[in-house]
């Protein structure tokens, strides 16, 4: 497997950034091993899926994000999962957790939004899980649209766990606006879902126009990360993306 470019600041300000995007199933399984594997991507952000919502969340959160050399930004029971977290290279302008219409008997869904810098690069950023449900999940990709065009910056990163696969109307929706970073530039592995048997590609980061796309896929053979620690942290796999942002 080719190489993964290091995060690193470019010559005319740009930055090139690692962006993970894990659902990490409200850290039910082997924590050490979820540290490891996140620590062993290197990521500049993690977009979190599923973080822990109830006694002690944040608690647990910062103490992922701890043993991950990170900081958590945003998220988690107040979005009713998704999350942020990055290193100390990034810098955080601004932070809104977003509740979205609920569905009776559904789910809540949420997003973890942050505007953030890096270098000489501004970003937004957002964290989704969409609805276990087709037409709802559809609505919500929209409204994930809406919401990084509202960020009100020129450049913006999108994950998570779509729930969908990318033939599906949602996945469909999203790539048709962004840009389907796994299918921009393949690196690794493809299938996310379940670590023990992966056969699905149900998530995803995204990118929008300006940001090229290094490389995308499910970190399988990077050094530090095992086929054990990762059928351990969780039942999804990690989508990992080097992007390279322009100047701001």
């Amino acid at each position: 497997m080719p190489l993964l470019p290091n995060s690193r600041t470019e010559p005319d300000g740009s930055a090139v950034i690692r962006v993970l995007s894990y659902n990490i199933r409200s850290m039910r399984d082997d924590t050490a091993a979820l540290a490891r594997v996140i620590r062993a991507c290197e990521p500049d952000l993690v977009l979190i899926q599923e973080a822990p919502r109830f006694f002690r969340w944040r608690k647990k959160l910062a103490r992922l994000a701890l043993a991950c050399d990170l900081v958590l930004v945003t998220g988690g029971a107040t979005t009713t999962g998704p999350a942020i977290l990055s290193s100390l290279r990034v810098g955080v302008e601004r932070t809104e957790d977003v509740l979205l219409p609920h569905t009776p008997g559904l789910h809540r869904r949420g997003f973890a939004t942050a505007v953030v810098r890096i270098a000489g690069a501004r970003l937004g950023v957002l964290s989704c899980h969409l609805s276990l449900q087709q037409d709802e999940r559809r609505d919500q990709a929209g409204m994930l649209l809406d919401r990084l065009a509202g960020l009100g910056v020129e450049h913006a990163i999108a994950g998570g766990d779509l729930n969908e696969r990318p033939d599906g109307p949602a996945f469909r929706r999203l790539a048709g606006t962004l840009t389907d970073c796994r299918a921009a530039s393949p690196w690794g592995g493809e299938h996310t879902w379940t670590p023990a048997d992966p056969h699905q590609r149900i998530d995803a980061i995204f990118a929008t126009e300006g940001v090229e796309v290094l490389g995308c896929g499910v970190p399988t053979d990077l050094p530090g990360v095992t086929g054990t620690d990762l059928r351990a942290a969780t039942d999804h796999l990690p989508v990992l993306a080097a992007l390279r942002v322009p100047a701001s």
